[in-house]
């Protein structure tokens, strides 16, 4: 029989190893752009606008061709990446305004994230940017990102807070409160809310996309060679409004391209001229890409480091100038490919392959699944998702693949449903035949192949009726947007 002194050694020769191993976990940061299409970056096909650190993380990493958002619009998309969940089993599966009831769906205490996942496995945790998942005004915090796992939060509680750039126009939230500057004098959440759009400090014309991109840099700076850490820094950009400071306007200024006059004076406070103002809002971001690689080098923590970018949904700004969906049908609100397949990447020095990609076919709610594995959770809550960690790492052999992607949104047309299994994609709208695309021989989602392939159409259509479990806040039935 062990000594108790035998014992206790062994426990902390066993804790020691923990230790040991947990250190050699990666940190993970995920950069999450908002209504950034497939084509609006260099490195999946965009000419006009300049992406020269996405492209460089590209060059360095992998690209994912055939990667997916959670939903065709902000809240669902990330309650998926949040969750885990497809927006067939998501307890958020529209925007506030879209529900049954007319009130937002927030996140719940009964609800698992993965920064709860991570969190709980011995990392450090924050979202810089849009949360977007804790709507409900007066209501418990719950919903807020320090009771979903967070240990930091700075940026915008709810959707509408991130539709204005500047710091004088919205609301910052910094964990639980509004985050008020010296110069602001107005109330908080609790007392007298701050109303969107009122003026919160009349000399501070500072753009939150700087102000977020300086918070995601301080965090890593105080984490760095620590335990491990989870980053999720979600930029409002490139999001309407369509506005961005002069210096990164100038480089696209008196280059001959066609003016696209934009209000001023409505819900969205655009600059006047749009075309130039979207590019400089993606250079932008992706100026603020490059810093946070920048500092993982700095810092020595590269090689250790998984770095992942992607969008949200489609683009809603291009009319076809930037052509911002690629090769892709549709953009925002759509569930044809422009809709939902992300512009995505993979970088971890000396881990993932440079200057490579992988077409096995992903979505928003596989993250999940793929931060448990890389923090070696083996209890990991259930979900929708496969790791794409193989994928990731170049290891396509070892890649399990999901026998289908589905999706249901339900806004304006809807409601509509949508399923991806192998190369062929179905599109179904309420009381409609259904549409069959291969998307091996025609991404662009052209040819309907619903009749000519009736057993292909039967098969996912059985599959598309089982996939999806019911909720009484999000019916497949005709909704209108509430006030």
């Amino acid at each position: 029989m062990k000594t108790a002194a035998g014992l206790l050694l062994l426990v902390s020769s066993l804790l020691v190893a923990f230790a040991a191993a947990a250190d050699e976990r990666p940190n993970i940061v995920f950069i999450l752009a908002d209504d950034l299409g497939y084509g609006d970056v260099g490195a999946f096909g965009q000419t006009k606008i300049r992406t020269p650190r996405l492209d460089q993380m590209a060059r360095e990493g992998i690209r994912f061709t055939d990667h997916y958002a959670g939903s065709p619009v902000c809240g669902p998309s990330r309650a998926s990446l949040m969750t885990g969940l497809h927006t067939g089993h998501s307890p958020i599966r529209g925007n506030p305004r879209w529900t049954k009831g007319g009130l937002p769906v927030d996140l719940t205490e009964a609800d698992t994230t993965v920064a709860e996942v991570l969190r709980d496995a011995g990392y450090r945790t924050a979202i810089v940017g849009k949360w977007g998942l804790a709507e409900r005004r007066g209501e418990s915090l719950a919903a807020m990102p320090s009771r979903q796992g967070f240990d930091e939060f700075f940026g915008y509680r709810r959707h509408v807070d991130a539709h204005y750039h500047y710091r004088d126009q919205t609301v910052l939230y910094r964990n639980d409160a509004v985050e008020l500057l010296a110069e602001d004098t107005t109330g908080t959440e609790t007392g007298s809310y701050v109303e969107h759009g009122k003026d919160h400090g009349k000399d501070d014309r500072r753009y939150i996309q700087d102000l977020l991109a300086d918070e995601a840099l301080a965090f890593i700076d105080r984490n760095a060679g620590k335990r491990p850490f989870f980053l999720y820094f979600a930029s409002a950009l490139p999001h309407f409004p369509a506005a961005a400071p002069e210096d990164s306007r100038a480089p696209y200024r008196d280059l001959g391209w066609p003016e696209r006059a934009m209000k001023t004076d409505g819900h969205y406070k655009h600059d006047a001229e749009g075309n130039v103002s979207y590019a400089a809002m993606v250079s932008r971001l992706d100026r603020d890409v490059g810093r946070i690689l920048d500092r993982l080098r700095e810092r020595g923590i590269a090689d250790d480091t998984l770095v992942i970018f992607s969008s949200d949904n489609g683009h809603e700004y291009d009319r076809g100038f930037f052509d911002s969906n690629g090769p892709f049908r549709g953009g925002k609100r759509d569930l044809y490919e422009g809709g939902i397949r992300m512009p995505t990447i993979a970088w971890w020095p000396g881990s993932v392959p440079a200057g490579a990609e992988t077409a096995h076919v992903s979505a928003f709610w596989d993250f999940m699944a793929t931060a448990c594995e890389l923090a070696a959770v083996t209890d990991c809550p259930p979900n929708d998702g496969i790791s794409y960690l193989p994928a990731a790492l170049g290891d396509e052999d070892g890649q399990a693949r999901h026998a289908f992607l589905y999706w249901e949104f339900n806004e304006r047309r809807g409601p509509i449903q949508a399923l991806r299994s192998g190369p062929w994609k179905l599109v179904k709208f309420l009381d409609a035949e259904p549409e069959l695309y291969d998307l091996g021989t025609d991404p662009g989602e052209s040819v309907n192949l619903a009749t000519k392939h009736p057993d292909v159409t039967a098969r996912l259509m059985d599959a598309l009726r089982g996939a999806r479990t019911e909720h009484p806040e999000f019916p497949l039935e005709p909704m209108t947007r509430r006030p």
